[in-house]
């Protein structure tokens, strides 16, 4: 009887802790599972937080940060990489600098700056940092509408702005962008995707009346890396991870967790790893 050997679609998470299970690693870990994929993780800072709030932060030091990352990618290397949090000018350089020396793999990023419930999470003078070094390497920005308005230097409240505020963050140098329309006051959600080739591709989705929507940026920016990973192309990916958190906050939006914004349901349909023949 011959054996063969397998691999599965495997996915790092470089963000930062959420103890309340809802946002960051443990959402980046929860969907990567919940979509087949094998998920490893990098740690880049502690917030204490909960369903309530960010009530502190503590900084993991980049010399960690680094070797997490080398001792990942030296033994199970990526099929795509996630990254959230990154918030100081050392943490973006060492990120960078680290990832160079390895061979390309798709990257997303989550421009993780204002978390759901309004406090802000990053140090004003990194924005530029991750816009020169960390916006040439990855495939595709998610920032939402409050971290678009910071990126694009305007006030974003309809979709016209949406629009222009797009392109003005494509001239940064981003190579895609998904400009994320959950925070307009609007029943249906708009989100906007910017290919690398000027595009833009709308998706829309009905609005929830729910406040469980703790952890939803995380959530996307992962399984859109979960589906890069499976060997989809970029629009695909798009598409199928709006669907998968759109379906996660549907599921989950009449649960009590905690008492403020609530996490979305990641394992509403979980899928079995998948199996991958190895060449």
């Amino acid at each position: 009887m011959i054996v063969k050997n397998y691999t599965y679609p495997t996915v790092l998470t470089i963000a930062g802790f959420d103890g309340s299970g809802g946002a960051g690693i443990q959402a980046d870990i929860k969907t990567f599972s919940a979509l087949g994929c094998f998920a490893t993780s990098v740690l880049t800072a502690l917030p204490v937080q909960s369903t309530q709030g960010v009530r502190n932060i503590f900084p993991i030091p980049p010399l960690a940060v680094k070797e997490q990352i080398e001792a990942i990618l030296d033994d199970i290397f990526p099929d795509a990489i996630k990254i959230g949090m990154v918030h100081s000018n050392e943490m973006v350089e060492t990120i960078v600098t680290t990832l160079l020396q390895y061979p390309k793999t798709n990257i997303v990023f989550d421009p993780v700056m204002v978390a759901t419930s309004g406090h802000k999470l990053i140090e004003d003078q990194t924005i530029t940092k991750i816009i020169e070094q960390l916006f040439p390497v990855v495939k595709i920005i998610t920032p939402n509408m409050d971290e678009a308005s910071i990126l694009a230097q305007m006030e974003i409240n309809t979709l016209d702005d949406m629009y222009i505020a797009g392109e003005k963050i494509l001239k940064l140098g981003c190579k895609s962008l998904l400009l994320k329309g959950g925070h307009l006051d609007l029943p249906i959600i708009t989100s906007l995707y910017f290919d690398s080739e000027g595009k833009v591709h709308p998706f829309e989705f009905t609005k929830f009346n729910t406040n469980n929507t703790h952890g939803s940026g995380c959530t996307l920016s992962s399984a859109i890396a979960s589906y890069l990973a499976q060997g989809k192309d970029l629009l695909e990916a798009v598409s199928l991870g709006q669907t998968f958190v759109h379906q996660a906050i549907e599921n989950g939006k009449n649960v009590l967790i905690g008492k403020g914004n609530g996490p979305l349901n990641h394992f509403f349909n979980p899928q079995k790893l998948i199996k991958n023949d190895l060449v």
